[in-house]
């Protein structure tokens, strides 16, 4: 099950963009998106990586033209990150491909099969919600945003 959504949302991002980012890097632009002007710092703690290998998973995202570093207003020492133009366009098109094969692989299934699945899933939901921070409000977030 866990190889046949790999599969699915691998051709999604694979369709998304000429620029395909690594897994790594996919996961600092959701990081960006939810937290916008987050610091090095505050990053390499969501991700759980050393600064160096954050600074540089940034380096390359800057290069692509999806993330952008500004000075801190209260801190000149401190950098922001930021998703740009193209970043927020490269997520927006990575979720409608993913949601796009969901969908085809999802009209395939016969009826009961589809049933089956939604009620599968909801149960999915309702146990990831009570053993993660995942899929719930976060603290202070008014908004829930899918991947």
């Amino acid at each position: 099950m866990i190889e046949l959504l790999e599969i699915l949302w691998e051709r999604g991002r694979d369709a998304a963009s000429p620029a395909p980012v690594s897994s790594s890097q996919l996961r600092v632009l959701y990081i960006l998106e939810r937290d916008e002007g987050i610091n090095l710092r505050n990053l390499g703690r969501l991700l759980g990586a050393a600064p160096s290998s954050v600074s540089r998973l940034c380096d390359r995202l800057q290069a692509v033209g999806f993330v952008e570093r500004t000075t801190s207003p209260t801190s000149r020492r401190e950098v922001e990150l930021w998703l740009t133009p193209s970043g927020r366009r490269f997520l927006a098109e990575l979720r409608a491909r993913r949601e796009a094969a969901l969908r085809s692989a999802i009209s395939a299934m016969s009826p009961p099969a589809r049933k089956a699945l939604t009620e599968g899933l909801s149960g999915f939901r309702a146990a990831v919600r009570k053993t993660t921070d995942i899929g719930g409000e976060r603290p202070g977030d008014q908004s829930a945003r899918s991947a």
